[in-house]
């Protein structure tokens, strides 16, 4: 009993400790402060900010005959010229921005000759769809239905729909919408592990620096006092996420009821809500116990926390490959990716949005995970205890392995 009550007192001083650094309440209240910010920029700027729509005047020489018709495409009105010098005239004076010339034997080469007087990589957009509407609906006409003319000028609306393995609409669909909070989320969720796990680290070091860890491990086991801190730094981030867990749902409600757009097409897949805060317990948990031991063989928190960074780089791989995944979501590679316990947090979250994660994946991660967690403690206790209140330099890795197999 005594044993717990210490411990608990060294997890809620920690705990206490944590979530009072200004760092923490900034990144905690940051995330959902900025969405709000965010959307109420948009709306504020939507409202002020009205586009102001530009009318253009373009030429066109008609050598071939029977371009006259559906001569206003939307902003741009399309002005028939007898001559290209006529043409070329009229845009020298500005009363043309620029113009095409349709050449006699345009049905056979599909040529269109466009003239400008700026210097451009390549036609505007809005102008090579004018002139192809222009085009195509002067050839069109007469000869087919007006609804037949509009399909032929724009084919294809492709809408996919995901069903499930019985057949029905599923409640997930798939799309770029889908990967937007995934990957917003995992790229948090990172940083909170890795945060989290600093703060353990510099707290240790911090405390092996001002002798302090001595009078700690005479009133407390080095199990007991490592127990408390992980847990206690833990809680803390686990807060900071489950903040983060809530305000998602409801920040995305807003802008998808205040903005509509592409938001309204953004959707957080099922259960990630639930294996995000189960990642980041075991995301947090692994790191934890790497930072412990990697803070009782330093002999500072710097030395410690430039080793935790070199760790840590592999947990945002995922990240530098998101790309990959999504134009080859289903290679291997992602699967390896999900159960190796240093990137399956990231890679989890990532998939998650892009094409989902099978049952038996999710299983064979977390227990892969848990077993790595606590292979590491088991180690990590032990190097704890003979190294803790070493100072002066770092002890190497041979030494450290000699250490283990004696104790």
């Amino acid at each position: 009993m005594k044993a717990v009550n210490k411990t608990f007192l060294i997890f809620r001083h920690e705990f206490l400790n944590t979530i009072k650094r200004t760092g923490f309440i900034i990144m905690t209240l940051i995330v959902p402060l900025i969405g709000i910010l965010a959307i109420g920029a948009v709306q504020l700027v939507s409202g002020i900010a009205r586009p102001t729509v530009e009318k253009t005047t373009i030429g066109y020489v008609d050598e071939s005959g029977g371009f006259q018709q559906y001569t206003s495409q939307g902003n741009i009105t399309l002005l028939r010229y007898d001559t290209p010098d006529n043409a070329t005239g009229a845009m020298v004076k500005g009363d043309i921005k620029e113009y095409f010339v349709i050449s006699s034997n345009y049905t056979a080469t599909g040529v269109i000759n466009r003239y400008t007087l700026e210097k451009q990589l390549d036609a505007p957009i809005a102008t090579s769809a004018a002139i192809k509407d222009f085009i195509s609906s002067n050839l069109l006409a007469g000869k087919v239905p007006q609804t037949t003319a509009d399909l032929i000028k724009a084919p294809l609306n492709l809408v996919t729909t995901r069903l499930t393995a019985t057949g029905a609409v599923a409640t997930e669909q798939g799309g770029y919408g889908n990967l937007l909070i995934p990957a917003i989320f995992s790229f948090l969720l990172i940083l909170s592990i890795i945060f989290s796990s600093t703060y353990l680290l510099q707290g240790l070091g911090d405390e092996k620096e001002s002798r302090l860890i001595e009078v700690l491990l005479s009133s407390v086991s080095a199990r007991q006092l490592l127990t408390g801190k992980v847990l206690g730094i833990g809680a803390a981030g686990l807060t900071q996420v489950v903040v983060w867990v809530v305000s998602a749902p409801l920040l995305l409600h807003l802008a998808s009821s205040t903005l509509g757009g592409f938001i309204s097409t953004v959707q957080i897949p099922a259960n990630f809500l639930v294996l995000a805060v189960v990642y980041f317990i075991l995301g947090y948990s692994l790191y934890s116990v790497i930072s412990s031991g990697i803070g009782a063989i330093s002999s500072n928190s710097r030395e410690g926390q430039q080793l935790v960074g070199i760790l840590t780089l592999p947990a945002m791989v995922p990240l530098w490959f998101s790309s990959l995944l999504m134009l080859f979501p289903t290679n291997p590679i992602w699967v390896v990716l999900t159960i190796f316990p240093v990137t399956a947090p990231v890679e989890v979250m990532l998939r998650m949005g892009v094409s989902g994660v099978e049952a038996w994946e999710l299983i064979a991660s977390i227990m892969v995970m848990a077993l790595t967690i606590i292979g590491i403690l088991f180690l990590v206790i032990k190097v704890f205890r003979v190294y803790l209140l070493m100072y002066g330099k770092r002890p190497g890795l041979g030494e450290i392995i000699r250490s283990l197999r004696s104790s």
